[in-house]
């Protein structure tokens, strides 16, 4: 009988007793497809068990909207057990990449198979195992790539603002140096007054700790502009407006300017309003200056985090205090935290330290931290809470999303199971949090959730003192 010819050419079926294959054959639909025909869907249910015997069939998986391509098979093949066996939704996509010939089980009929006979069972169990591992560490390579990709897209994103502060502060002070060397030149050459030349460097150094120190407030600065505009224009001063955010932002009082002008207000050279315009152009450096050690601290801070975050300097294993990682974890998702989140914290700082995979720990902030944020679609109270209880450190990541339904809280843990739509999610992040916790730390993540408020526990033990 051709059909049994065909089983007995996988391997499984080579442990069937002629009983059992005649009535597979007797169940089995045969299936003929022309190539670039969808056989399965992601997200489906399961509809049967499949023998491939002419033909080859791609694979595919939803990852971030973009469909990966993850393998194929290619005849004599069988595939369908998985789903079947799980009772979940196919994993994955299936089309034909050529004409193909199939057969086609029920999902009944297959576990009627895989009960009665052991030796069909463990050959179809080791196949699952293989597949299993395969696809899961396929997946997992791709949610390290996607999770470091959205961490590169939020540094990107943060670096932009000082890096860009700072190459502006070194394109523009150039020429300020320069026109102020120019200015001190041409005053030189005026047989100046010690005793007022001093004043004007006085007014100078004040201004700069009032930049440097950030003494005046935003309304303030406003008002002061106003009056430093009709001063300066009043006084004659050409393009008045140019000067004005400088001098109010270093706190200058018209007053000053006054007594400092008084002696040349009808020099009807250069030096009439020159004086003013230095001191302008000096706050303006300062503030430009000011403005790139600002970015250039940012950056620092950013790298620094990072750095930190991937532990690239360290051995495996070290102690970690729970709040670096937590906060370094925090700046790098700053991007996705600014518009609509609020961050609480409530932390336990004398908390000791934990001997702890740090780059792996940070992982399971990372994937906690991005989950909560999801799930309040970036809008929402975020709380991160620390405490000692009893022999472990408890940390406790909290959010105000929607919660998840209680019939399916249980299953969260489960490696390929997500509650993000189709393509968002790999079911692998928080069985990633579940195996680095347990397995990596002899820690414990546990859930609760109710609309409104999720909360994920993790608890690290705190090391002997010995």
């Amino acid at each position: 009988m051709k059909c049994i010819e065909e089983l007995l050419t996988l391997e499984p079926f080579q442990e069937l007793p002629q009983a059992r294959l005649e009535w597979a054959c007797d169940r089995a639909k045969e299936l003929q497809l022309p190539a670039r025909t969808t056989l399965v869907e992601e997200g489906d249910d399961p509809n049967g068990f499949f023998l491939l015997l002419k033909g080859r069939i791609s694979i595919t998986r939803m990852s971030e909207g973009v469909e990966m391509p993850i393998g194929q098979h290619e005849a004599p093949a069988f595939f369908g057990e998985i789903p079947v066996l799980m009772e979940a939704p196919v994993l994955v996509s299936m089309r034909t990449l050529t004409d193909c010939c199939l057969y086609q089980i029920d999902c009944c009929d297959f576990l009627t198979l895989l009960h009665e006979c052991r030796g069909f069972e463990r050959s179809i169990f080791r196949v699952v195992q293989q597949r299993s591992r395969g696809l899961e560490s396929f997946i997992r390579s791709r949610e390290k790539m996607a999770a470091l990709g959205t961490l590169s897209a939020g540094l990107a994103h943060e670096l932009n603002n000082p890096a860009s502060a700072l190459v502006r502060a070194l394109r523009d002070v150039v020429p300020t140096i320069r026109e102020l060397e120019r200015m001190n030149l041409t005053y030189g050459q005026q047989n100046p007054d010690p005793k007022h030349t001093q004043d004007w460097q006085d007014t100078r150094d004040r201004g700069y700790d009032a930049i440097l120190n950030q003494t005046v407030d935003a309304m303030t600065l406003s008002d002061r502009e106003d009056e430093l505009l009709d001063w300066l224009e009043g006084y004659g001063v050409n393009d008045a407006w140019k000067l004005t955010e400088p001098l109010a932002a270093a706190g200058t009082e018209i007053s000053a300017l006054e007594r400092l002008t008084e002696r040349w207000r009808d020099n009807p050279t250069e030096l009439r309003d020159m004086g003013v315009r230095w001191l302008a152009l000096s706050f303006d450096m300062m503030s430009m200056l000011n403005n790139g050690l600002r970015g250039a601290d940012r950056i620092a801070e950013l790298v620094g985090s990072m750095k930190s975050y991937s532990h690239l300097d360290r051995g495996a294993q070290q102690f970690v205090d729970v709040h670096d990682g937590l906060e370094d974890t925090l700046k790098l998702f700053s991007y996705k935290l600014k518009h609509g989140i609020k961050v609480c914290r409530k932390y336990d700082r004398t908390l000791p330290k934990i001997l702890a995979y740090g780059s792996e720990l940070n992982q399971v902030w990372t994937n906690l931290i991005d989950n909560a944020i999801d799930a309040m679609d970036e809008k929402g109270v975020l709380e991160i809470l620390t405490c000692r209880d009893r022999n472990y450190v408890r940390v406790e990541i909290v959010d105000s999303g929607s919660g998840i339904p209680p019939e399916i809280q249980c299953r969260i843990f489960e490696p390929f199971f997500t509650t993000k739509d189709m393509g968002k999610g790999s079911g692998l992040g928080l069985d990633a949090v579940n195996r680095i916790v347990t397995n990596r730390h002899q820690g414990t993540v546990t859930l609760t959730s109710n609309p409104g408020q999720t909360r994920l526990i993790v608890c690290l033990p705190i090391p002997d003192k010995t």
